[in-house]
C-alpha cells in the first residue's frame, strides 16, 4: 500500500495542531484530584460526591471510544475531533460556571464525551497522514505529550486553586480550546472517510457492557464491593458487564452487518499484543502519582504544588528523550525498544519501593523519578505504532478507538484496585488510619510510607508483565511498510 499522499509538512502541523487538545484531555484526567478539597468547600459536597465530578468524566470519556474511534471512520476524523474540541470546550466553561455539585458533575459527564470523541481521531491521522517508516517520530510527540501531561495536571491545579479557586482548572481551558480550535480547522487535512454501515446493536451492547464494567469497577470501593441498590450488586454489575461484552464480541463475530470492532484486526499479532500490553501499562502508570503525592504531603509536610514539582525531572526527560525513541521506534524492532522502557520503569519504582522512608533525601527521589521518565519515554512510542504499524488505513479509526479504549479501561482497572490495595495495606500498617488529607502524626508516618512503598508493587507489577508481553512482539519497522 503505498503512503497517505499528505505532505509531511501538512502532517506535522495537522499533528501538532491535534496534540494541544490531546493535551488538554489528558491533563484534565489529573487535575481534578487536586482541587477536590476546594470543591468540596465551595459547593458544599461530601466526599462521594465530589468524587463524581472525576468517576462523570472517566465514564463517559471510556465508555464510547470503540464508537466514537468508529465514527471518525465515517465522518472523517476531522470533523469528529473539531467537534469534540467544541464540546470539550463550552462543557469546560459549564464547570468553571457550575453553582452546584449536581451542575458540575453534569458537565463532566458530557465534558468526557467531547473527550471521547477527540481521543481516537489523534492516533487515526498519525495513521492516515504518516507513512509508516516515519509514524515513530509522530507517535513520540503523542508520547511525550502524555509524559508532560502527568506533571502538567497536579502542578497546574495546584497553581490555579491556590490563585484562583477550583473554578480556574476550568476557565483555563476556554482560551486552549479555542486557539486549538482555530489551528486544527487551518490544518487538520480532510481525509477521505469510509461509507461504512453503523451497526447499531453492536453500538447499544458495547455502551451497556462497557458502562456496567467501568461502573462496577470504579465504584466498587464507594459500595464496599457490596449492594449497589435492591437485588443489584457490584460483582453482579461487573459479572453482567463481562457476559454483555461477550455477547457484543459474539454479535461482532456473526452480524451480517458491518461489525463495530473487525475482530480480523486481531489477526495482527502485534496488534493484540500491543493492546494488552497497553491495558497492562494503563494499570501502572495512572496508579504512581497518587501514593507519592500522599506521601509528599503527608508525611513530608510538602504543598500540592511542591509535591507535583517532585515530578518535574519526570517530565523533562520523558518529553526531551521521547523524540529519541521516535526516531528508533523506526529502525529498531520493538521486542527491543518497548520492554527497555518497560522495565527501565518498573526497576525504577522498585527502586523507588525500597528507597522510601521518612527522610528519603529529596535528590534521591527526583533521581529514581527521573529514571521512571526515562522509561517512559521508551514505552509509550513503540507500544503505539507497533500496534497499529500494519492496521489498514480503512481500519484506522477503529484500531485507534481499540487501542484507546484498552488503555482506558486499564486505567479504570488500576484505579480501583489501587483503591482497594491501599486501604488493606493502611489499615494493616497504621491500625485503620485512613488517607484523607493532613498530616500523619510523626509516630504513625514509618507506618504510613511503609503502606505507600507497597502500594507501588501494583504498577511494578503491570509494568513488568507488559515487558514480558512485549517479547512477543513481531516484526522489523524495515519489513512492516504499511
Amino acid at each position: 500500500m503505498t503512503p497517505p499522499p499528505v505532505p509531511s509538512r501538512t502532517a506535522w502541523a495537522s499533528l501538532w495542531a491535534m496534540v494541544i487538545g490531546f493535551f488538554m484531555i489528558l491533563v484534565d484526567t489529573t487535575i481534578v484530584s487536586v482541587a477536590m478539597p476546594a470543591m468540596m468547600r465551595g459547593l458544599g459536597a461530601d466526599y462521594t460526591q465530589v468524587l463524581w465530578v472525576n468517576s462523570a468524566y472517566l465514564l463517559t470519556y471510556a465508555i464510547p471510544l470503540l464508537i466514537t474511534g468508529r465514527l471518525g471512520d465515517k465522518f472523517g476524523p476531522r470533523t469528529l475531533y473539531l467537534s469534540g474540541l467544541v464540546v470539550f470546550t463550552l462543557t469546560s466553561l459549564w464547570c468553571a460556571l457550575a453553582g452546584s455539585i449536581t451542575s458540575l458533575i453534569l458537565a463532566r459527564a458530557i465534558q468526557g464525551l467531547g473527550a471521547s470523541m477527540m481521543t481516537p481521531q489523534t492516533m487515526a491521522v498519525i495513521t492516515r497522514t504518516f507513512p509508516a517508516d516515519r509514524r515513530g517520530k509522530a507517535m513520540s510527540l503523542w508520547g511525550a505529550t502524555a509524559g508532560v501531561a502527568m506533571l502538567v495536571g497536579p502542578l497546574a491545579g495546584g497553581v490555579l486553586v491556590d490563585a484562583g479557586g477550583w473554578e480556574w482548572i476550568f476557565f483555563v481551558n476556554v482560551p486552549v480550546g479555542v486557539i486549538g480550535f482555530g489551528l486544527g480547522f487551518a490544518f487538520i487535512p480532510r481525509l477521505p472517510s469510509n461509507e461504512h454501515r453503523f451497526d447499531l446493536v453492536g453500538v447499544a451492547l458495547s455502551a451497556v457492557g462497557m458502562f456496567c464494567l467501568i461502573f462496577g469497577i470504579q465504584e466498587g470501593q464507594t459500595y464496599s464491593w457490596g449492594r449497589i441498590v435492591g437485588p443489584i450488586s457490584v460483582p453482579l454489575l461487573i459479572a453482567g458487564g463481562v457476559v454483555i461484552l461477550g455477547l457484543f464480541l459474539l454479535w461482532q463475530r456473526h452480524t451480517f452487518s458491518e461489525p463495530l470492532v473487525p475482530l480480523t484486526l486481531f489477526r495482527d499479532r502485534s496488534f493484540s499484543l500491543g493492546n494488552l500490553a497497553i491495558a497492562s501499562v494503563g494499570i501502572s502508570i495512572t496508579t504512581v502519582a497518587f501514593p507519592l503525592m500522599l506521601y509528599a504531603q503527608n508525611v513530608r509536610g510538602f504543598t500540592p504544588t511542591q509535591a507535583a514539582m517532585l515530578m518535574i525531572p519526570q517530565a523533562i526527560l520523558s518529553g526531551a528523550l521521547a523524540p529519541v525513541a521516535g526516531v528508533l521506534v523506526d529502525r529498531v524492532a520493538p521486542r527491543r525498544l518497548a520492554p527497555f522502557g518497560l522495565f527501565t520503569a518498573a526497576g525504577s519504582l522498585l527502586w523507588l519501593a525500597i528507597a522510601l522512608s521518612t527522610t528519603t533525601p529529596v535528590w534521591l527521589l527526583l533521581v529514581i523519578l527521573g529514571l521512571f521518565g526515562l522509561g517512559n519515554a521508551f514505552l509509550w512510542s513503540p507500544l503505539s505504532v507497533t500496534a497499529i504499524r500494519r492496521l489498514p488505513l480503512t481500519a484506522a479509526g477503529a484500531g485507534s478507538g481499540v487501542y484507546n479504549t484498552t488503555r482506558q479501561v486499564g486505567s479504570v482497572l488500576g484505579s480501583a484496585a489501587l483503591a482497594a490495595l491501599m486501604n488493606w495495606r493502611i489499615q494493616a500498617a497504621a491500625a485503620g488510619m485512613s488517607t484523607e488529607s493532613g498530616v500523619v502524626p510523626a509516630d504513625r508516618a514509618a507506618d504510613y510510607t511503609a503502606a505507600m512503598a507497597q502500594t507501588l508493587l501494583l504498577p511494578i507489577a503491570g509494568l513488568l508483565l507488559a515487558g514480558v508481553i512485549a517479547l512477543f512482539f513481531v516484526g522489523h519497522p524495515r519489513t512492516d511498510r504499511v
